[in-house]
């Protein structure tokens, strides 16, 4: 397109970096629309489409930030509408429309010249974008510079484990490791439950592995006719299998890990 007219940004348009994952993704939606804001500023036009959790709310909000124009389908004419709304929500979109409606605005926008001085928020603060770009394509050696977009959180990363940072921007919040894992508040919410989760079949497996060890070392104790030791073990069998039962049932029965994490998609 011509360095005055808008660009319509793709996938295939930007490089995808092996790098840290956002949102619990890579390639990420989020980074693309960030990268493409950065370099291409109020050219972009960002599409935000049906899906679950808030991906693409962050970048969305980075293109307008940028001056370019934010798009997103109808929540109500959206299969998933968690992605839309959010992004209704958080920032000032400017086309709202349904899916079938979406190709003619976007025919129209592409031939029409971006405006810079029509921004309706103001700019990043100095660099951030830049560097949260280059944490995204893990090019970035200083990552103490990661103190610019942000401060360090009571909260860990569920990926690596270190220190998650709060990136406010505006009023949508984000949260970023030193390493460069990057979460939006649902998508970090269902990062921990799956975490959770995990955790939880862990002990599962644990538990059912320790009574077969009790149960094994019973059997010993009773060929050798030392009932006193036979008897204890027994007793540590049953709990631990007592305790296996009650997680296995949480898990499968009532299902709290999976079932929130369901609900916020």
């Amino acid at each position: 397109a011509p360095p005055d007219f808008h660009l319509l940004i793709a996938s295939g348009c930007i490089r995808v970096a092996r790098g840290p994952k956002e949102n619990r993704a890579r390639p990420a939606v989020d980074p693309l629309f960030r990268s493409a804001a950065n370099v291409y500023g109020s050219r972009v036009i960002g599409v935000v489409l049906t899906g679950a959790l808030d991906d693409g709310t962050a970048g969305l909000l980075a293109i307008k930030q940028r001056g370019g124009v934010a798009m997103v389908q109808d929540p109500r004419d959206a299969v998933s509408p968690s992605m839309p709304q959010n992004a209704l929500e958080n920032v000032e979109v400017d086309y709202c429309l349904p899916l079938v409606n979406i190709p003619s605005a976007l025919v129209r926008l592409v031939g029409e010249s971006a405006q810079p001085e029509n921004r309706r928020l103001p700019p990043p603060p100095p660099g951030s974008a830049a560097i949260e770009t280059a944490i995204t394509e893990a090019v970035m050696t200083d990552m103490e510079k990661i103190d610019v977009v942000g401060k360090p959180s009571a909260y860990s990363c569920p990926e690596c484990n270190g220190t998650l940072w709060e990136i406010q921007d505006g009023e949508l919040l984000r949260f970023r490791c030193r390493v460069g894992h990057g979460y939006s508040p649902e998508n970090l919410i269902a990062e921990q439950f799956e975490a959770l989760e995990s955790s939880l079949w862990a002990a599962v497996r644990a538990l059912e592995e320790r009574a077969s060890l009790l149960r094994h070392l019973a059997e010993q104790s009773r060929a050798r006719h030392h009932n006193a030791i036979f008897t204890r073990y027994q007793e540590r069998v049953q709990e631990a299998e007592h305790n296996a039962a009650v997680l296995r049932e949480l898990l499968l029965k009532n299902g709290p890990v999976g079932g929130e994490a369901q609900a916020l998609s």
